[in-house]
């Protein structure tokens, strides 16, 4: 399939697309290379992109194919944290003509977060983006003592930890970081207003390896992520069980203050 999509948008005048599960993505990683050489446009939709992918165990799911994804060169990888988030995915794909896009979507069921009250999907074009700011008791903008960083279903478990820890008078900031490539492309300035120098307590959460977090956590940070294949099991106990559940996440993060 992936040497013909390839195929398919040198020929012109169509935007091609194919999709599997995530775990697959090692068999097409030649073909995927080819377009990312050939500069041509292909969108690639890749699903049950976790451990949540549940009973079908660790042959299917995917660990280390975020990363090895990642280190393809002029290749867009997004991992969208919910259907907003997705929209904004899909305009990015269908806009980038001359290079492919990779979106890694979820299995399971994940929460609509209220833009309304946080951020609009739109910062998702910028690679990463202050999802939820850090606040007083008094409801105002304060600077972060935290910041949690998230993609994907997991931006849903640092939201519901953020709100334990600001009820533990932690001011606390959520970025959403949907795409690493898009984020490296933004100016100095506005990395370093979504992630400030200053503020060293910081925490990721992926469910996928560690390998190339550490940038963004520094030294002084952590990262809650899975340097091991999953296990066999619903995939809400299989999330909860390898670490994946707002105890382990506070517990990570309050050992960083």
């Amino acid at each position: 399939m992936g040497s013909t999509l390839t195929g398919i948008s040198l020929n012109g005048g169509l935007i091609p697309f194919g999709g599997t599960f995530l775990t697959f993505s090692d068999y097409m990683r030649p073909a995927i290379r080819l377009a990312t050489l050939s500069v041509v446009q292909v969108i690639y939709v890749f699903t049950h992109d976790s451990i949540g992918l549940g009973e079908d165990g660790p042959t299917h799911q995917p660990i280390e194919h975020l990363a090895a994804l990642r280190a393809i060169p002029h290749l867009f990888v997004i991992r969208p944290a919910d259907p907003a988030e997705v929209s904004e995915a899909w305009r990015i794909a269908i806009l980038r003509r001359s290079a492919p896009t990779a979106l890694a979507l979820t299995r399971q069921k994940v929460g609509v977060i209220d833009r309304k009250r946080f951020a609009k999907a739109d910062g998702l074009r910028r690679g990463a983006y202050i999802l939820a700011e850090a606040r007083t008791a008094d409801g105002s903008v304060t600077t972060p003592k935290l910041i949690l960083i998230a993609t994907g279903s997991e931006v849903s478990l640092t939201m519901d930890a953020r709100e334990k820890l600001q009820g533990e008078g932690v001011p606390t900031r959520v970025v959403s970081f949907p795409c690493w490539e898009l984020f490296a492309e933004q100016s100095q300035a506005y990395r370093d207003e979504v992630l400030p120098p200053a503020i060293k307590s910081r925490l990721a959460v992926e469910a996928g390896v560690r390998q190339g977090w550490d940038q963004f956590v520094g030294l002084a940070g952590d990262v809650v992520c899975l340097d091991r294949f999953g296990a066999s099991a619903p995939g809400e106990i299989a999330m909860r069980e390898l670490g994946f559940n707002v105890d382990n996440v506070l517990k990570r993060a309050r050992a960083l203050l």
